[in-house]
C-alpha cells in the first residue's frame, strides 16, 4: 500500500463515543444517591479538565453529560421512618428459596444488586411494591413462579 493512503487513514479522527442511554423512568434517588451523583459530576469535571488525551476526554465528556442529565432530573425522596409496606427507599427482609435476604429499594443509578441495593424499576422491586410483612408475593423467574415472603419492612437511615 502506498504511504500516501496510510497517512489519511491514520489521521482520521476517532469515531464518536456513543451516548450512554438515559432511562425514561422517573429518576428517583435517595439522599445518598443524590450525593453520589453530585460526587460523580464533580469527579468527571476534574478528570475532564486534567486530561489532554482526546479519546479519554471524549469518553469523560460523554459520561459527564449523562451524570449532568441525571442530576438535572433527580427527584430526591426522603426516607420514610415507618413505611409499613415496601416502597422506594425501604429496607426489606425477604425469604426467597429458603434463604433470608436483605435488600434496599433505591434509584437506578445507585443500584448494586451484589450489595443488596436494587433499583425501584427492577422486576423484583416491582413485585414487592406495596407488600407488607407477612405477605407472600409471586415472582416470575425464567419459566416458573417463585414465592417470596416479606419478613420485615423498614425505612433506610
Amino acid at each position: 500500500m502506498s504511504r500516501a493512503f496510510t497517512k489519511e487513514i491514520d489521521d482520521a479522527p476517532p469515531p464518536p463515543v456513543p451516548e450512554r442511554p438515559i432511562s425514561t423512568a422517573r429518576n428517583l434517588v435517595t439522599p445518598n444517591g443524590a450525593r453520589q451523583i453530585e460526587q460523580m459530576v464533580a469527579a468527571l469535571m476534574q478528570q475532564t479538565a486534567a486530561t489532554s488525551d482526546s479519546e479519554l476526554r471524549a469518553a469523560l465528556k460523554r459520561d459527564l453529560r449523562y451524570w449532568e442529565a441525571r442530576r438535572a432530573s433527580m427527584e430526591v425522596m426522603e426516607p420514610l421512618s415507618e413505611p409499613g409496606t415496601v416502597k422506594f427507599g425501604t429496607h426489606v427482609s425477604i425469604r426467597r428459596g429458603g434463604a433470608v435476604k436483605d435488600i434496599r429499594i433505591v434509584g437506578e443509578d445507585e443500584a448494586d444488586p451484589s450489595a443488596g441495593a436494587i433499583a425501584w424499576t427492577s422486576p423484583l422491586a416491582r413485585a414487592l411494591e406495596d407488600a407488607a410483612p407477612g405477605d407472600t408475593v409471586e415472582f416470575a423467574v425464567a419459566d416458573r413462579e417463585e414465592e417470596i415472603v416479606v419478613l420485615s419492612v423498614a425505612g433506610m437511615n
